[in-house]
């Protein structure tokens, strides 16, 4: 048997980020101002964002140097292993090969410190205090609240109330890095008094707690806001992912015929598809790219294209992407960090293009999928990442069909350690599909 576990010395951590903004082949639409309906520009932004971020995210660089401060603090997980999943092909009996890069193995258990850690940096090097945020299933939370005690910023978190209450121990990690967690909608922003004199019993969306975490940005002099997916800088932040697995797939001679993540705002699939969607788009490669969503939520296989707000107050810029209404509240499911009405404006654009294609699973589904790959692979997926696992599932089964060789690469964003009570859901059969 080949090697299980691909692995690469910490000086391979690569040394910039990959911006994919210069390869599309449709420049995006910009952001616009919801008054005015006009394109924004840096100072609109710079109420809640710092202006290094803020020059990320307009950037036209291919690449971004990322600070050694940075680097430094990721080589406490990175780089992070690829495996080839050997029992989960032998439990499949496919002749596909499958390939897993695991970002679980971050002191948060996700991808997320790949962003958090960065936001962090550079809102402590423009000396903001204190930092906003939302998150959804608690893994953004937990890695900026980690991120934050590095850098000795204070941090605020909204989470969705569906997932505050599923998830008692993501809360309980934020509060172990220092920061403070609150169940949103909330009573201390005025948006959040406005959805519960509406909806008192909402289980709350990631949009209501982007409204709260913006209003508290704004209204507090010495406090920026920070978006753990959907926006461009972001994007690129997590770009670190896939360049690392290219490096590590050459070290064994290979390369995916197949590229699978699981879509909410997009962070994760970017980090793993973006540096394998430039040889795409500039290489001619011929590689299918699946992002993947549940079907509660299916903003890509269900939205549409159009401007719509990225929260549900109406405070944040208008943007084009992929939508189901920012007053749109998904089902309470367990992939809390799924359930989010639009998507990313590149990843939206790509699949526009139809460089990118998108599929959508049923929350029972992705739990079988979760099943099978934990008793073959002893890893316990988190929901979000479960999604991506049901995909190159039944992507090895039709190359069993087929008796096609495929190589599937797909990104396993975190470890579900936190999520039992889903789990516990799941095997009693309690679990239902919305």
């Amino acid at each position: 048997m080949e090697n299980t576990k691909i692995i690469l010395d910490e000086n391979e951590i690569p040394r910039s980020w990959y911006n994919i903004l210069p390869d599309l082949p449709t420049p995006l639409e910009p952001p616009l101002n919801p008054g005015t309906n006009e394109p924004i520009g840096p100072d609109d932004l710079s109420p809640i964002f710092p202006m290094s971020l803020i020059k990320q995210e307009m950037s036209s660089d291919r690449y971004i140097d990322i600070p050694e401060v940075v680097r430094d603090i990721y080589r406490l997980w990175r780089p992070s292993p690829l495996y080839r999943a050997h029992r989960l092909e032998a439990t499949l009996k496919t002749p596909a090969k499958i390939y897993y890069k695991y970002e679980g193995v971050s002191p948060a258990g996700s991808h997320k410190p790949n962003t958090s850690v960065a936001q962090a940096y550079y809102n402590m090097k423009e000396g903001v205090e204190r930092i906003s945020t939302e998150t959804g299933a608690g893994q953004w939370g937990s890695a900026l609240a980690m991120a934050c005690s590095f850098f000795d910023i204070e941090c605020m978190v909204y989470m969705v109330k569906a997932s505050y209450h599923q998830k008692p121990y993501r809360k309980s990690l934020i509060n172990l890095w220092g920061a403070k967690v609150i169940p949103s909608p909330s009573t201390q922003t005025q948006a959040g008094r406005s959805i519960l004199e509406k909806y008192p019993d909402t289980s709350g969306s990631l949009g209501i707690a982007i409204s709260e975490a913006v209003e508290d940005a704004a209204t507090h002099e010495n406090t920026k806001y920070s978006l753990g997916s959907v926006l461009n800088h972001v994007m690129l932040h997590q770009t670190i992912i896939g360049q690392e697995a290219k490096t590590q797939l050459a070290k064994v001679d290979d390369y995916p015929d197949i590229v699978i993540g699981c879509v909410g705002g997009g962070s994760n699939f970017s980090g793993v598809s973006f540096p394998f969607l430039q040889d795409k788009i500039k290489d001619g490669k011929e590689i299918d790219v699946v992002a993947v969503e549940p079907s509660a939520c299916p903003t890509l296989t269900g939205g549409e294209f159009r401007y719509d707000f990225g929260d549900t107050a109406e405070m944040t810029p208008l943007l084009k992407m992929y939508t189901l209404g920012h007053e749109f509240v998904p089902p309470p499911i367990h992939a809390g960090g799924l359930r989010y009405h639009g998507d990313s404006p590149i990843i939206s654009r790509l699949y526009a293009d139809g460089l990118i294609r998108a599929e959508a699973y049923h929350q029972t589904e992705i739990f079988d999928a979760a099943v099978t790959f934990a008793r073959s692979e002893g890893i316990a997926p988190a929901p979000e990442s479960a999604h991506a696992i049901k995909s190159a599932i039944d992507a090895a089964l039709k190359c069993k069909k087929t008796g096609e060789q495929k190589t599937i690469l797909f990104n396993l964003s975190g470890h579900g350690h936190f999520d039992m009570a889903a789990y516990d859901s799941y095997f009693s059969g309690a679990m239902s599909d919305d």
